[in-house]
């Protein structure tokens, strides 16, 4: 296995296993699963969101996100309405009680992060965010997020 295989490798199952426990607990503390609370962070997060935006962000089909977005609305968590300038597309919002569950669901998330990362030594976390946000740049650049 070469060096860049083993990096990708470990780079999987490091996002595997942290996803899973972070899925996990906000599942058993808050019956919300962790790709809600992403998809609720970026509709709060981004003015006028579309279904669109999520699907950018997160490279996933736009199909699979509308589906998302329709349990979402289901669980009253969130509600689509007509967009201003585009008859063809829908503006996202939280309900109340959305917002309210996200607000609740942060600390929980960081909780959780926080507990999972302790052992990675001081200035660790820097070094892997930087390197991250300069992979995750270079990689859209190529492959502009949410490219169907």
């Amino acid at each position: 296995m070469t060096y860049v295989t083993q990096v990708f490798t470990d780079l999987v199952r490091v996002e595997t296993r942290l996803y899973n426990a972070v899925n996990a607990r906000l599942q058993t503390e808050l019956g919300l699963g962790l790709g809600q609370f992403e998809f609720m962070a970026i509709i709060d997060r981004v003015p006028g969101c579309r279904v669109l935006d999520i699907a950018r962000e997160v490279a996933i089909t736009v199909g699979a996100t509308s589906k998302a977005v329709d349990r979402l609305e289901a669980a009253g968590w969130c509600v689509r309405s007509a967009h201003p300038q585009d008859r063809r597309s829908s503006v996202l919002g939280l309900t109340a009680e959305g917002a309210a569950l996200l607000e609740r669901s942060r600390p929980v998330v960081e909780a959780e992060l926080a507990a999972l990362t302790v052992g990675v030594p001081s200035g660790g976390l820097d070094q892997v965010a930087a390197t991250m946000a300069t992979l995750r740049t270079a990689l859209e650049r190529r492959s502009p997020a949410g490219a169907e």
